[in-house]
């Protein structure tokens, strides 16, 4: 007769297959958590970009307006678009488009339509880059306080609003505020 061996059975060890399903589950549930986390990243990233280059985009758009002189009512680019910047016969009242106000802070009122391009108000254009393969657009729209006394500006405040126009998902506009003087 043969005979078993039960106390060498009990010694052994390793794992049962119940342990190993239940570990193949748990690794599993990992990587679908881990693989989730992939597409929320590009997407977090696409947008992180988007906001960058119209801020880029916004910083060198008030760059022109800044380096204009003081007095200098206009502007115009050589591709013969002419900008407003602010009549110094109406001294401390906002010209150009609406600006709120949140937490104390300016912000570019976005609310009214998008204006054509370079409209004949001659505060705000959309423009689209040429060089993105996305044909990105952005709405400008600019305000100008013009202080000094009637006919001669002592100084200019510039707010100016840049939104991203279109694509997918909503872009937080940007607006930047500064202030120039002679």
């Amino acid at each position: 007769m043969l005979e078993f061996n039960t106390r060498s059975r009990s010694r052994q060890k390793g794992f049962s297959l119940l342990e190993m399903l239940f570990a193949t589950v748990m690794l599993l549930v990992g990587l679908v958590a881990v693989a989730q986390l992939v597409p929320a990243t590009m997407v977090l990233n696409y947008h992180n970009r988007m906001d960058s280059a119209a801020l880029v985009f916004a910083q060198r758009q008030l760059d022109i307006l800044l380096d204009q002189p003081v007095n200098n009512p206009t502007y115009t680019d050589p591709q013969g678009n002419t900008y407003q910047l602010g009549n110094p016969a109406t001294p401390n009242v906002r010209q150009g488009y609406n600006v709120l106000t949140f937490n104390n802070q300016p912000a570019m009122d976005f609310g009214g339509a998008v204006p054509p391009l370079y409209p004949t108000n001659g505060y705000g254009f959309t423009y689209q880059d040429p060089t993105d393969p996305n044909g990105t657009t952005y709405d400008v729209r600019w305000a100008v306080i013009v202080t000094g006394n009637a006919g001669s500006a002592s100084s200019k405040r510039f707010i100016l609003g840049v939104q991203h126009v279109g694509g997918n998902g909503y872009f937080q506009p940007i607006t930047l505020d500064t202030m120039v003087s002679k």
